[in-house]
């Protein structure tokens, strides 16, 4: 099939990779001149495991890019609109980009003779695609849905650092149509994938979206509730939530206490859902909470920090891990930020480590110290917090051997008391 993708952030690229390697043929839409020529030149305008690879061997026979949105619609059967979704202030999503996107839609819309559908991979609140899209589509184009034109919503379920492997080993892939003839035309892209397709509608996907992410998100913050009374109480909670997700109506996963979770959508989507809740009047108490806990739950490094150390005016704090998860760059909402903010404010001297994240947190603290290695940012330091499950931080090969003073606050929960050979003082978040 012919497809147009609008949006070459992180799903769009991802997206327009994967159909490509799937045998489409895609035409990736970018207002952004810079991104089209790396699109073109098989370069990913972001990092993601697997993708260069993909865009590589695709440029320029399956996969292509233009800022011409006439000339992406003539030349494609479908769109999906991927564009960014960020959050204001109150939490609510801001929708600009998508009625921006939609609007130049509707309008190459109007000059296209054959049937064409527009759907929607960003992640939008419940109605948005019939009760925003759809009507814009209309006016722009001067048609009618699901007559002259069809309109969908299929919401992506990817993992940064996995993303890649996610599109083509899906778990569950959504597709929510106004009509049968959309749904089975969206369908036909994912024929070769081997994944059973759920049928709904369109605020039906939008939510199953929300709704998943956000019990993801009520997992950790639980987690953590429970991880924090059970280091007043002098228990493992790690040894009590592995006997837990043995329980197979609960699972393992997303079980680990630590510092709480980051990134572009957890935080995003569950305070969007609490913003919808409230707009239809109910007060979404569990989801407050959630967000509540895991805002909370970064500082409770500084606080055992301080237990252990009398004054940090002064004092050398090696920060591992920037990013909010490994394998990623993306520093959006990273638990590492809040740390920082506050060790800095209790005027410590901040020595960071990432393997990737560094030169975007750069951008938001130009007053710490970056450092190439992990040993380096160890060396003579008074405490080590670790704040991203990089699997180089699993081993202790850098020596803590080289701080002045041995004490590890382990917020991910990686390091291994049983296999640290020297004297060190390991705290751990929640041990």
């Amino acid at each position: 099939m012919k497809v147009s993708i609008i949006g070459s952030g992180y799903v769009g690229s991802v997206t327009a990779a994967c159909f490509a390697e799937l045998g489409h043929q895609v035409i990736c839409i970018e207002i952004d001149e810079t991104k089209v020529e790396q699109v073109n030149a098989g370069i990913p305008p972001i990092y993601e495991e697997g993708l260069e690879e993909l865009m590589q061997r695709h440029a320029g026979k399956l996969l292509s890019a233009t800022s011409d949105y006439d000339y992406a619609v003539q030349n494609s059967d479908i769109s999906f609109i991927c564009v960014g979704t960020p959050s204001g202030d109150d939490g609510a999503i801001d929708l600009s980009i998508v009625r921006a996107a939609t609007a130049s839609l509707g309008r190459a819309l109007s000059r296209k003779k054959n049937y064409h559908i527009v759907v929607v991979k960003s992640t939008v609140v419940p109605e948005t695609t019939e009760k925003v899209v759809l009507p814009i589509l209309e006016e722009y184009s001067g048609k009618r849905a699901g007559v002259d034109f069809g309109v969908g919503m299929n919401p992506e379920f990817l993992r940064e650092g996995n993303a890649v492997y996610d599109f083509m080993h899906p778990d569950k892939i959504v597709v929510g149509a106004i009509d049968g003839r959309s749904g089975a035309i969206i369908s036909e892209l994912y024929r070769g994938i081997d994944c059973e397709i759920t049928h709904t509608g369109p605020k039906t996907a939008e939510m199953i979206k929300y709704v998943n992410n956000s019990l993801l998100a009520t997992k950790i913050s639980f987690s953590n509730e429970i991880g924090n009374i059970c280091k007043k109480l002098g228990i493992d909670t790690y040894e009590v939530m592995d006997a837990v997700g043995k329980d197979f109506r609960i699972s393992p996963y997303f079980l680990n206490s630590g510092v709480g979770f980051g990134g572009s959508c957890f935080p995003k989507d569950v305070k969007a859902l609490v913003g919808k809740a409230k707009d239809i009047g109910y007060d979404p108490i569990l989801l407050e909470s959630v967000i509540n806990v895991n805002d909370r739950q970064p500082l409770k490094m500084v606080e055992l920090l301080e237990q252990k150390i009398d004054r940090i005016t002064g004092k050398k704090i090696a920060v591992l891990g920037l990013a909010f998860k490994n394998d990623t760059d993306d520093i959006r909402e990273s638990r590492s930020i809040p740390v920082i903010s506050e060790l800095l404010r209790l005027g410590a001297e901040v020595f960071a480590y990432d393997p990737m994240a560094a030169g975007n947190m750069g951008k938001v603290f130009s007053n710490i110290t970056y450092c190439d290695t992990a040993v380096e940012a160890l060396a003579d330091a008074d405490a080590c917090l670790v704040m991203t499950e990089w699997e180089e931080f699993r081993s202790i090969d850098f020596k803590f051997g080289v701080m002045k003073n041995k004490l590890v606050i382990d917020g991910r929960h990686l390091i291994k008391v049983k296999d640290i050979k020297e004297d060190i003082d390991y705290v751990g978040l929640c041990w």
